[in-house]
């Protein structure tokens, strides 16, 4: 399962985002927004106003979401 994480930098939500996910065990990719301008303009396009923003491969998200993590442990667990 890809999940991406678009984050900025000295992101509190972010870092907690990638702190829960890390002791779940959940591989992510990390993508800067104040490095990638096409990434930011992409999310925008999307209607993600904050960050950070998660995208799995049937979610997304904005913000930091206990239960959106807590949902997609459960999806991984299950495909192992």
């Amino acid at each position: 399962m890809t999940t991406t994480i678009y984050t900025r930098p000295a992101c509190v939500h972010c870092d907690a985002t990638k702190k829960a996910l890390t002791a779940r065990g959940i591989e992510f990719e990390t993508v800067d927004l104040s490095q990638d301008a096409a990434a930011l303009e992409r999310l925008r396009a999307q209607g993600f106003m904050s960050v950070p923003v998660v995208v799995t491969e049937d979610d997304a998200w904005s913000g930091f979401r206990p239960d959106k993590i807590m949902e997609l442990t459960s999806k991984t667990e299950a495909r192992a």
